[in-house]
This record gives C-alpha cells, structure tokens and sequence, in this order.
C-alpha cells in the first residue's frame, strides 16, 4: 500500500513556473514507476510526465515537452514536476500516482494515486 500527497499547487502567471511534490508513505518507494496526470474541468484524466523507478527513462505528453520536468529522489520518497512557461491551458488538478509493474501513460496503468492539487494559470 501506498500513499500519495501532492502539494505545490497555486496560481501563476502565464510564463512563471510552479514546482510540484508528491511525497509518498512507506519504504518502497523506489519500486514504483510515478506519474504525473492532470485533469481539467470538463475533461478526461491526461498523461503529464512519468519517470522509471531508478530515473532512468522519462516520457512526456507532447503539450508539456520542453516546458516541465519530471523528477524523483528515493532517498525522500518523492517526485516532482517543474513546470515552466506556464500556459492558461495547464489549468488543471494535478495527481501523481505509482504505477508498480511499468511506465504506462495511461490512467489505468497506475496503482495508487494522490489526492490532487489544483494549478491555475492566468492569461
């Protein structure tokens, strides 16, 4: 079992920066693959970024390449997602989520998934 907390969430500005945290329960963090999905109001669950248990491999969904980072450091059970030149478009709830057997771009790949945090870009 694991538990996801995000946080970092807020308003920006279109062109700032925000920088996500998922922090995770329990000592077998580096097992899981994690995720990032975002999910805007009125829309399906979308694939943002995920990153392989050892930071190995990174893949990014084609509307945030170039502009936000995955990353993760085991010894803190955590990821991030660095989010630069924001767009109003990025407005969304932002989950990240374990994915225990691959490194899926799709939701129900994931096993374990946070509570969300709301990001808001204004224009």
């Amino acid at each position: 079992q694991v538990q996801l907390v995000e946080s970092g969430g807020g308003l920006a500005q279109a062109g700032g920066s925000l920088r996500l945290s998922c922090v995770a329960s329990g000592r077998t963090f580096s097992i899981y693959a994690m995720g990032w999905f975002r999910q805007a109001p009125g829309k399906e669950r979308e694939f943002v970024a995920a990153i392989t248990r050892s930071s190995g491999s990174r893949s990014y969904a084609d509307s945030v390449k170039g502009r936000f980072t995955i990353s993760r450091d085991n010894a803190k059970n955590t990821v991030y997602l660095q989010m630069n030149r924001l767009k109003p478009e990025d407005t969304a709830v932002y989950y990240c989520a374990a994915d225990r057997d691959g490194f899926g771009r799709n939701y129900y790949e994931y096993d374990y998934w946070g509570q969300g945090t709301q990001v808001t870009v204004s224009s």
